[in-house]
């Protein structure tokens, strides 16, 4: 296999520092601790900069020397650069000056910033030699390794919890993806998995390609810096199943800093998770450094993972930077959901209702204060998560193709927009 390393260094132990090569592995043989990519960032900082950056194709890969591939993408070459949205009707109904949505439920292929990692860690594994990938999943991460698994020519397996919504099961079986659905919750999957992946040897983009993986979802922090006007926003408020995306977030702020794109301002990334599932929430509220498990009951399926991989480093990022975290009830997840809608016109899934429901908790608590500006990361579309909204929306109003009958509802609906 290809160990070329392009701007990759090696794979570091988060816990005890040690080094290794740039394979495909993703714990520490000493102490099992996470293994993260080692990047040289004296290297980047003479390839990298602003014009540089603006001068390519609006996708992530503008960015691609922070990130952990060795020659060009291969996979998922149209992905990110998703909108920055100014939120003014939302941001009025929250109480604060300044709000943007990142909107990536119009990420390409598949609606969801899945399509971020999953196309880092094919293109690492198509650089290793590898030919079918696979994953654990709570439905988003499925659909986009069936959708590129499907785009590059690859086999695909999706292990998912039986109980997943079905619009994100069928996203993942329309590509002709193997789906096996697994009796039993996202933890239970994600230890089968490890085993499948030490037998069979493929590239299960969350087990053994995990350290390619999970620096994918950087891209979102480094498009909301740029889009920001090359600045890094005061508030950022994240949605957590394992944590990943907060610490990486959070990661691309601070190596945005280390090769000069910005300046180090304050800034502050907060967590939301569902009440239903909230180790990380539960634990950062109580002052812990440390997560107990839990087993996920809410309709946040996206977000259902109870002994999250990355917790411990979410606490620590939030820790690091003064920031807060809190949790929302399922009531509190549809009304995130309808505000985002009804506000700006965009349909999230529960994990966007999780995060809108957080932050306007976090606003009236002032912990993001109404006189500064906020950053809303919406992660993906709500078509694929009907099942949690179904009989809390209202019903179509019936009548006959006649104008009377029309003109009595018109009336109808006018006495009541007045009351």
């Amino acid at each position: 296999m290809s160990q070329k390393s392009g701007y990759m260094e090696a794979l570091k132990c988060r816990e005890c520092g040690r080094k290794y090569p740039l394979e495909a592995v993703h714990v520490c043989e000493y102490d099992f601790g996470p293994l993260e990519v080692v990047y040289n960032y004296d290297k980047i900082r003479k390839s990298l900069n602003r014009e540089v950056i603006t001068g390519r194709p609006q996708t992530m890969w503008r960015y691609r020397e922070l990130l952990p591939i060795a020659g060009q993408p291969t996979v998922g070459l149209e992905v990110g650069y998703t909108p920055l949205i100014k939120a003014d009707r939302l941001a009025e109904k929250l109480g604060i000056r300044g709000l943007w949505i990142k909107n990536d439920t119009v990420n390409y292929p598949t609606l969801s910033f899945k399509d971020r990692v999953v196309s880092v860690a094919m293109s690492r594994a198509a650089e290793m030699g590898f030919k079918t990938v696979a994953c654990a999943s709570t439905g988003n991460l499925a659909n986009s390794v069936a959708a590129n698994a499907a785009a590059a020519g690859w086999d695909a397996f999706v292990f998912i919890p039986a109980d997943l919504e079905q619009g994100k099961v069928i996203n993942s079986l329309i590509y002709g993806a193997e789906v096996i659905a697994i009796k039993g919750h996202y933890d239970e999957v994600n230890r089968l998995c490890a085993e499948i992946a030490g037998k069979y040897g493929w590239a299960f983009v969350n087990v053994n390609m995990r350290p390619y993986y999970a620096e994918g979802s950087k891209s979102m922090g480094f498009e909301i810096v740029e889009q920001s006007g090359w600045k890094i926003p005061r508030h950022t408020v994240v949605c957590m199943a394992s944590g990943s995306l907060l610490t990486k977030i959070y990661k691309s702020y601070r190596e945005m800093i280390e090769i000069g794109l910005v300046d180090d301002t304050e800034h502050q990334v907060h967590g939301a998770q569902a009440t239903g599932c909230s180790p990380i929430s539960t634990a950062h509220k109580a002052g812990m450094d440390f997560f107990k498990p839990v087993k996920p009951d809410t309709i946040a399926k996206s977000l259902a993972i109870g002994t999250p991989a990355d917790g411990f480093y979410a606490l620590k990022a939030m820790k690091e930077s003064g920031s807060s975290c809190d949790d929302v009830t399922d009531d509190e997840i549809r009304e995130g959901i309808s505000l985002l809608a009804e506000c700006e016109g965009i349909f999230a899934e529960t994990a966007g209702g999780v995060t809108v429901g957080v932050a306007k908790k976090l606003i009236a608590s002032g912990k993001i204060p109404a006189e500064d500006e906020a950053v809303l990361c919406i992660t993906g579309h709500g078509l694929k998560t009907l099942d949690a909204v179904v009989g809390h929306t209202g019903e179509a109003n019936i009548i006959k193709p006649s104008l009377r009958e029309f003109e009595s509802l018109l009336s109808n609906v006018k006495k009541v927009a007045v009351n």
